[in-house]
């Protein structure tokens, strides 16, 4: 059934809303452009109201989910090609209508370590996509191959390199093709450029340090993981462009409260990171090669100058004197042509020792986002509470699933790639014959509300972290991952326990539990 005139009224609902409460108020939807419409702009300027309501039984419309880490799902492995292009775009096809089921509308397939000769092969046939019944492939997550070899996890070791060239290196194994400037990084309808949007690698390799800045430039979104950096290290990494960390606690140094590694970046000390504290110990990898730059007169005390420092902040920070701006403005003032025109800007930071009770100094850089695996077996419930508690702004749900993802597998050994096997032992999997994890089976519905079990978040916080957040990361929050006039009306409709009832793509309902 549609509407005669496009418009569409969702009433009786819950909107989830950017930061995390739940509003009951109406939703209006354009279905043949498929977006979100502004209510009163329709209303009063175009003189329209919809011809079509929807009662939605007190129930939550909230944003489509967003998964930026998933390996393949229903017998997929977005990794493996077997010289079949066809089979290939037909699993692409499969997963994206499938995966509907668990609310997810957009995602990034996630292209593991590979022979560097396949890249370029496994990049141009996973090409921005969706159709009118399926989940939007936004690009690709390319999860190595320049991490760290201890720990590699389920990563094939001969396959791993260094960035000995800096971002030159990138380009050589996911080519240039694929890591191109952006004019606008928010995927249009027609968009079919093959598009990186997101790395996960190691900081310490030689070379990764290197790429950052580029990388950062083209709007591409740089992730730690799969690395033994030492706290030094990961927050240079963040002072340079850094957003996210990869599936947090996982692949990466235990917290020791001598060095926190990179778990400890969710507490990051003002102190530490403040552009007016150089970092306080040697580094333990060579890092001569980040470019100096000199903080603005506007941010010193007294308008005073400064000597220049390698750790004393970040270019970006170099702005952190300007206001903080909506950031459904961000894109208009940076200018339509800056891929990371909806990065958000960073505040100034307070030097001095101060006497506000229950105030705590800005920081010189955001602490990153990070990603988190609510399973119940990548992390405990306990390490979930406590990252949250120390973050929840910057908690992003992903899978990690694997491609034997499917709510309905049975416990068994199933076929992976190159001879090995998966042993699935309830809701954990692990590679056969071991405990070592290899990924996932978790659906990112469960995850929101696992989330919300283990800490105690609101459903409508832990649907933050599903959705706004993840956009936010990527920078494509005006499209995708929010209610915003304008935006894409990808929404998935919960229960108030959190299950999945329907899911809807541009306007359009595209799943139905029980149908």
């Amino acid at each position: 059934m549609t509407s005669p005139n496009g418009l569409i009224c969702f009433t009786n609902c819950l909107l989830p809303q950017e930061d995390g409460s739940l509003v009951q108020k109406d939703l209006w939807v354009d279905e043949r452009r498929g977006v979100i419409l502004d209510a009163q702009k329709t209303f009063y300027k175009r003189r329209e109201r919809p011809n079509r309501n929807i009662d939605m039984g007190g129930n939550i419309v909230s944003p489509g989910f967003l998964d930026i880490q998933i390996n393949g799902a229903y017998g997929f492995d977005f990794s493996v090609y077997e010289d079949d292009d066809e089979a290939y775009h037909k699993g692409v096809q499969m997963v994206a209508e499938r995966i509907v089921e668990t609310g997810v509308t957009s995602l990034l397939p996630t292209i593991i370590t590979q022979e560097k000769s396949v890249y370029p092969k496994l990049l141009s046939l996973l090409k921005p996509f969706s159709n009118s019944k399926s989940a939007t492939f936004l690009g690709w997550h390319a999860e190595g191959p320049f991490i760290d070899l201890t720990k590699r996890g389920a990563h094939t070791p001969g396959y791993l390199l260094p960035a000995v060239e800096g971002f030159k290196s990138f380009e050589e194994v996911y080519g240039a093709a694929n890591l191109v400037e952006r004019e606008d990084w928010a995927m249009s309808e027609d968009d079919q450029n093959p598009g990186v949007r997101l790395v996960t690698a190691a900081p310490e390799i030689p070379g990764v340090m290197d790429a950052l800045a580029e990388l950062n430039k083209r709007g591409i979104a740089f992730s730690i993981g799969h690395s033994v950096a030492s706290t030094d290290v990961a927050t240079a990494a963040v002072q340079n462009g850094a957003r996210l960390i990869t599936h947090l606690f996982n692949a990466m140094p235990q917290l020791h409260h001598r060095d926190p590694s990179i778990i400890g970046l969710l507490g990051a000390s003002p102190w530490l990171s403040s552009p007016f504290n150089p970092l306080p110990t040697v580094l333990p990898c060579t890092l001569d090669h980040l470019p100096p730059f000199e903080l603005p007169a506007s941010m010193h005390e007294g308008g005073a100058s400064t000597p220049t420092g390698k750790f004393s902040g970040s270019p970006q920070a170099s702005f952190a004197a300007l206001e903080e701006t909506p950031a459904h403005t961000k894109r208009q003032e940076a200018g339509a042509g800056s891929p990371s025109s909806n990065l958000p800007t960073r505040k100034q930071s307070r030097p001095s020792l101060h006497l506000d009770k229950g105030q705590i100094a800005d920081m010189s850089f955001e602490r990153p986002y990070y990603g988190l695996i609510v399973d119940g077996i990548h992390c405990h419930p306990n390490s979930v509470r406590l990252a949250y508690s120390s973050h929840p702004e910057g908690c992003i749900l992903i899978t990690d699933a694997m491609k034997i993802l499917d709510p309905n597998l049975r416990d068994g050994v199933y076929e992976w790639r190159e001879g090995r096997y998966f042993e699935k032992r309830g809701e954990g999997l692990y590679l056969e014959g071991t405990t070592t994890l290899a990924g996932s089976l978790v659906t990112l519905d469960k995850c929101v509300r696992n989330l919300s079990r283990f800490t105690g978040c609101s459903l409508g916080e832990a649907i933050r972290c599903a959705t706004y957040n993840p956009a936010k990361c990527l920078g494509i929050e005006d499209k995708k991952g929010t209610l915003r006039p304008g935006a894409h009306a990808d929404f998935v409709v919960l229960d108030r326990q959190g299950i999945v009832l329907s899911t809807w793509v541009k306007g359009k309902e595209v799943w139905v539990k029980g149908a």
